[in-house]
């Protein structure tokens, strides 16, 4: 349990329960001081919801990381025979 730190949160209920019940954005300190309505901390927090993550660029990660691995115990192996 943490004492003497206040945040505060929107919680957003999901349109597919399937998965999550609620997401919890956590706001920054400053947001509030802004001037920003609840309605467009709404608007951002079901718009971040709302934004699908791009599956190309999480495609490639494991095959880099796979050739990354592959190039890296050849040069063990090849500095092994050399030395």
């Amino acid at each position: 349990m943490v004492k003497g730190i206040s945040k505060q949160v929107i919680v957003v209920e999901s349109p597919d329960r399937e998965l999550f019940d609620q997401a919890i954005f956590i706001l920054k300190d400053e947001a509030v001081s802004k001037g920003i309505t609840d309605e467009m901390l709404l608007k951002e927090a079901h718009r971040a919801i709302n934004t699908p993550v791009s599956k190309r660029r999480l495609r490639y990660y494991g095959p880099v990381w796979a050739c990354g691995g592959a190039l890296a115990t050849g040069m063990v192996w090849l500095l092994t025979i050399l030395l």
